[in-house]
C-alpha cells in the first residue's frame, strides 16, 4: 500500500516536472492535482420523500389556503397582487389555446416558432389554476384544463438551440398548474391526466433531465426545476433523485462563497480545469472576494435573476416535500446571492473595479419574493437590501418565462 501511494506521488511529480519542462501554463499543471472544488454528486443525499405531497410544486395545500384566506379578507399585499393577476393577459377566458406539434426555439428567438405561445399558455394555465382555487369558479378550472389538454394532445417535440431551456420554462408552469388542478377536485378527467402525464414524460422530461453542463448556469437550474416538478406530478422517485443530485451540484458552482477558496467550484463533467477557463465561464470575473457573487453576475442581472429564482423555487418545492434546503448550503448561498445582487441593483454608484471590470448590466427583476420570505421572514436572517428590492417590485408580476405573481403566492406580510 505504501509503495502504491508513493508511486502515485512520484508519477504526479514527474508529470508536473515534465509539464514545466515543456512550458505548460501553471494553471494547467495545477489541474493535474485532485481538486476539492469539483462537486462530487456521488456523495450527495437523495432527496425524494417516501410519498410525494400533492399539490406540491411551489405551492402546497397550506400555502394555497393561506393565499385564499388573505385574498378573501382583502389583506395586503395579497389583495392588490390578486387584482393584478385577475386583470392580466393570462386571465383572459376567451383566449384560444395555441398548441402546436413542434416548438422550435433558437438563441435570441431566431427562429421562434411557438416559443412565446407555449410559455404564455403554460403561464395562463397556472394563472387559471390560482384563480380557480381562490374563487372556486369552475370556468377558471375548465380553462386551465383546456390549455393542458390542448398541448397534451398536440405537442411532439422541442427543437432548436434553445430547446432545453424553452422546455424548462414551460414545464415549470405546467406542473404548478397541473398539481393544483389535479388535487383540488377541479374536474380534470382521468384520461386527460394520463395524456398530460405522457406528454411530460415523453416530450419534456428527456429534454430537461439531461441538463446543461457547458451553458450558463441558469439553463441547468431551470431545467432541474422543471425536472423536479415533472417528477412530483409523475410520482417518479428516480427522476426526482436524479434532478436533485444535479441541482445540488450546480448551486455551489453557480454561487460563490469565500469558503470555497480562491476560485469557484465547478460541476462534474465540465471542462473548467484551469483558472483561465473558469474566469472565461464567469464572464471575465478574475477576483473572487465576496460571498454571493454568481456565475452570471458579469453577464447581466436578468439571466442571473433567472438562475437564483430557480434555486429558490427548487428549495421551496423541496420544503413542501419534506426537505428544507434553506437551512443548509443551498439556503446560505441563495441568501448571499440575493443580498449581493439586490444591493448592487439598488446602488446607483459605479461598482468597484474588481467586480466585472467596474461595469454591471442590471435588471434583476421580480425574482426575490420566494427566497426573501423563506430566508428572512420565516428563518429570521437580516436581508435589508433584498427587502428593499422585494418591496420595490411589489406586486411582483411575471417575466413572461416562468415567474408568476409571487407576491400573491409567497408574501408573508407587508414590507
Amino acid at each position: 500500500m505504501f509503495f502504491r501511494i508513493n508511486f502515485f506521488v512520484l508519477l504526479l511529480v514527474a508529470s508536473v516536472l515534465t509539464s514545466v519542462s515543456f512550458g505548460a501554463p501553471l494553471n494547467d499543471i495545477l489541474s493535474l492535482v485532485p481538486r476539492k472544488h469539483v462537486n462530487d454528486t456521488k456523495i450527495l443525499e437523495a432527496r425524494a420523500p417516501t410519498h410525494f405531497n400533492h399539490p406540491g410544486v411551489l405551492l402546497g395545500h397550506t400555502e394555497l389556503q393561506y393565499i385564499k384566506s388573505k385574498v378573501k379578507a382583502r389583506k395586503e399585499p395579497w389583495s392588490k397582487s390578486f387584482i393584478a393577476l385577475k386583470n392580466s393577459e393570462f386571465a383572459q377566458l376567451n383566449r384560444k389555446v395555441a398548441a402546436r406539434a413542434n416548438v422550435n426555439c433558437g438563441f435570441y428567438d431566431k427562429p421562434a416558432y411557438g416559443c412565446f405561445d407555449e410559455r404564455h399558455d403554460a403561464l395562463s394555465a397556472y394563472t387559471m389554476s390560482l384563480l380557480w382555487y381562490v374563487t372556486g369558479k369552475k370556468e377558471y378550472a375548465q380553462k386551465a384544463i383546456l390549455y393542458m389538454n390542448g398541448w397534451a394532445k398536440t405537442l411532439k417535440t422541442h427543437s432548436g438551440a434553445n430547446a432545453g431551456i424553452q422546455a424548462g420554462w414551460a414545464a415549470t408552469s405546467w406542473t404548478r398548474a397541473a398539481e393544483i388542478i389535479r388535487y383540488t377536485n377541479a374536474g380534470w378527467a382521468s384520461k386527460d391526466i394520463k395524456a398530460f402525464k405522457k406528454m411530460l414524460r415523453d416530450v419534456y422530461l428527456p429534454g430537461v433531465m439531461k441538463g446543461s453542463t457547458t451553458y450558463n448556469g441558469n439553463w441547468d437550474l431551470v431545467m432541474m426545476e422543471a425536472s423536479q416538478g415533472i417528477a412530483i406530478f409523475l410520482d417518479d422517485h428516480v427522476s426526482y433523485d436524479k434532478a436533485m443530485k444535479r441541482f445540488l451540484a450546480r448551486v455551489p458552482a453557480y454561487i460563490y462563497l469565500r469558503s470555497d477558496g480562491p476560485y469557484p467550484k465547478v460541476v462534474p463533467g465540465s471542462n473548467l480545469k484551469t483558472r483561465a477557463r473558469i474566469e472565461e465561464y464567469w464572464h471575465g470575473q478574475t477576483k473572487f472576494w465576496q460571498d454571493g457573487l454568481a456565475q452570471e453576475t458579469c453577464r447581466d442581472f436578468g439571466h442571473l435573476g433567472s438562475g437564483i429564482s430557480s434555486i429558490a423555487h427548487v428549495a421551496e418545492t423541496s420544503r413542501i416535500q419534506g426537505k428544507d434546503l434553506y437551512n443548509g448550503d443551498v439556503g446560505n448561498r441563495l441568501r448571499h446571492a440575493l443580498e449581493f445582487h439586490s444591493r448592487h441593483q439598488i446602488d446607483t454608484s459605479n461598482p468597484p473595479a474588481w467586480l466585472c471590470g467596474g461595469r454591471l448590466s442590471k435588471g434583476l427583476g421580480p425574482v426575490t419574493e420566494v427566497g426573501y420570505n423563506a430566508l428572512s421572514v420565516r428563518l429570521g436572517h437580516e436581508m435589508p437590501d433584498t427587502k428593499l428590492w422585494t418591496k420595490y417590485n411589489r406586486p411582483a408580476f411575471t417575466n413572461w418565462l416562468d415567474l408568476g405573481f409571487e407576491t400573491l403566492t409567497h408574501a408573508k406580510g407587508r414590507l
